[in-house]
């Protein structure tokens, strides 16, 4: 199972459909513009692809905080709902746990919602451990 980075605008518009199942509230005509924006700013995006297609897709920043030094902070991971179950997610999050192992990183990090209680068993037969909860204000 090859795992491709986004590279050039035809590799970000093969994620479009994927990430549009984990984000709903995206539109088609500023995807692009904002991943490119989002890139700029180190957003890297990669993903999984089937007969030319993008199936799976994970986008993961470089960070460092003051509370647990250099990490991989996990933005996105979504599987297209037909391709789920068949282990494509969990092979991104393997990708990413290599990257950060590669440049000496101590933790890989994501958020996730409540309710997505599929995605939580995942990041837990992953190793990964409830940490914290995140909050968040509107200002609007």
């Amino acid at each position: 199972m090859l795992i491709k980075e986004c590279k050039s605008e035809i590799d970000i518009l093969k994620c479009w459909e994927v990430l549009l199942a984990l984000r709903p509230h995206l539109e088609a005509n500023n995807f692009v513009p904002t991943i490119q924006e989002m890139r700029s700013e180190g957003y890297q995006l990669s993903f999984i692809e089937k007969n030319d297609k993008a199936i799976a897709a994970i986008g993961y920043r470089y960070l460092q905080y003051l509370y647990n030094g250099k990490h991989i902070y996990i933005d996105d991971l979504s599987t297209l709902p037909e391709s789920r179950g068949k282990g494509y997610a969990g092979k991104l999050l393997d990708y990413v746990e290599a990257k950060a192992k590669e440049n000496g990183y101590g933790c890989v990090t994501l958020d996730s919602g409540y309710l997505r209680t599929d995605a939580h068993r995942l990041y837990l037969n992953k190793g990964f451990i409830l940490v914290a909860h995140h909050f968040s204000k509107n200002i609007k």
